[in-house]
């Protein structure tokens, strides 16, 4: 595919402000790629109006050693010009209204829907700081702090280097960063040590919930608004927990379900089948082996009954064969 090269460089140079968005409730590959956008943008094009933002009131604690992270604002200051979206496979992940505004929308998830003005949107890499890396490499010098955000980001999202999507490109991406100034020991360190007590309380909530079903192929998790408030839990201190699940020798797929205030956050895994399908059913999305959706309460579903919904659609797909 070739990218438009071109068309980004002339919106960037031709827009007056630049917000960059990453979706609500981001992840290490979110904030990765769009304070690595961040970096490169204040430092080439100085003089120009460029902010970073997330919607998100709590933000992953473990990623505050990221180059710029203090400055993530949690509302756009700019109400025109250009957005630069990051890992945010549809607009209402965003938090924010950005119709009608010019928007480069740069992602990995197969099941974007390719909003942008202009779109970046590469299924087939690991991370969307390697389809930002792609974009940007040829725009601007990779240094350092760019480096460092771009290489966190797919470190996180390829699990350390150990999802089906690691390729001899992907460790390439990845050696160029680490020549461009990115220091592996300690972004590894910062991602696997600085955990919090409560994301350990909380996880052990959420073993303790652990149910198996179709002859132990598939295992679920949940943990309910108590659970969240006896922990002293935040979204960012639950992510991963999912992966227990799927670790488990029988099981084909994980699914972890989150009572939150504003509704049910379901995540699911799998070892090889396309669990995306099923989130795709309930208005979600993501990738073959890695996705999820939302449910508000509005919709009066309680945890047992999301659970055997999502039993039902893998039933009904054969995803079990």
């Amino acid at each position: 595919m070739a990218l438009p090269y071109d068309e980004v460089r002339k919106k960037i140079a031709e827009a007056e402000s630049i917000t960059i968005l990453s979706h609500i409730n981001p992840d290490a590959d979110a904030l990765g790629t769009a304070l690595g956008i961040y970096q490169l943008l204040s430092c080439n094009h100085k003089g120009k109006k460029i902010e970073v933002v997330n919607a998100s009131k709590v933000l992953p604690r473990y990623l505050d050693f990221l180059p710029h992270y203090k400055k993530i604002k949690h509302k756009m200051d700019y109400k025109e010009g250009l957005v630069i979206t990051c890992d945010s496979g549809s607009p209402d992940r965003l938090g924010f209204d950005v119709s009608g505004r010019e928007l480069i929308n740069i992602d990995h998830h197969q099941s974007n829907t390719n909003y942008g003005t202009v779109n970046i949107v590469l299924p087939k890499l690991a991370s969307s700081s390697q389809a930002a890396y792609v974009l940007f490499k040829e725009l601007y010098r990779i240094d350092r702090s760019a480096a460092t955000c771009f290489y966190t980001a797919l470190l996180s999202d390829t699990r350390y280097f150990t999802t089906s999507s690691v390729t001899a490109e992907v460790l390439d991406v990845a050696k160029a960063f680490v020549v461009a100034g990115a220091d592996p020991a300690f972004v590894a360190q910062n991602l696997t040590q600085r955990k919090p007590l409560s994301a350990f309380r909380i996880l052990q909530r959420a073993l303790a919930s652990l149910s198996l079903h179709h002859e132990a192929r598939v295992a679920s998790l949940y943990v309910t608004k108590e659970d969240i408030a006896a922990s002293g839990a935040t979204v960012p201190d639950m992510d991963g927990i999912v992966e227990y699940a799927r670790e488990l020798a029988t099981v084909e797929i994980a699914c972890f379900v989150m009572e939150l205030e504003e509704g049910l956050r379901i995540s699911l895994r799998s070892k090889s089948v396309d669990v995306s399908k099923v989130a795709k059913a309930f208005g979600g999305g993501g990738h073959k082996v890695a996705a999820g959706f939302t449910v508000s309460y509005a919709e009066g579903v309680t945890i047992d009954q999301m659970i055997g919904s999502i039993l039902e659609k893998i039933e009904a797909f054969r995803l079990l064969g």
